[in-house]
């Protein structure tokens, strides 16, 4: 008995950890064309949220103020998104130096993660148009 549980929890951590990278093994369980579609997605909330924040700019009620912080929350949320899908996703796992156009890969994918940064640094809707604009076109070399 005083022998297994050690093992046990030995045996418990080892596969949590092993659980928990599942995203950093070459499974091939993901897909590209979902990674788009979710920066989209979250760029879309981004222009919701910087137009929100605008339109509840100078109000002095409780409530405003609440919507407020949860608009500039959110909009800050789903442009780190953003910029971990890029990381993580496609810097880390799918970019290969070994690929032709890795030049231009990576100025794609950087192109992306500034204009995800300048979200978070405003509420000029101009930057939200400029992310997607820059998710587009890194699909577009992306995917030739």
């Amino acid at each position: 008995m005083k022998i297994f549980f050690p093992l046990a929890v030995a045996v418990t951590l080892i596969s949590t950890n092993w659980l928990s990278a599942h995203c950093q093994v070459p499974c091939g369980v993901y897909g590209d064309s979902v990674r788009f579609t979710q920066m989209l997605e979250d760029q879309t909330t981004i222009a919701k949220a910087i137009s929100q924040i605008n339109d509840l700019n100078g109000r002095k009620d409780a409530q405003s103020a609440n919507q407020f912080s949860r608009w500039v929350s959110t909009k800050e949320d789903h442009a780190n998104r953003i910029q971990k899908i890029i990381a993580e996703y496609f810097l880390t796992q799918r970019i290969k130096s070994s690929s032709e156009k890795y030049e231009d890969l990576l100025k794609g994918a950087h192109s992306v993660m500034v204009a995800a940064m300048k979200c978070k640094q405003g509420t000029d809707s101009k930057n939200a148009d400029a992310l997607k604009f820059s998710i587009k076109n890194f699909q577009t070399i992306y995917e030739k």
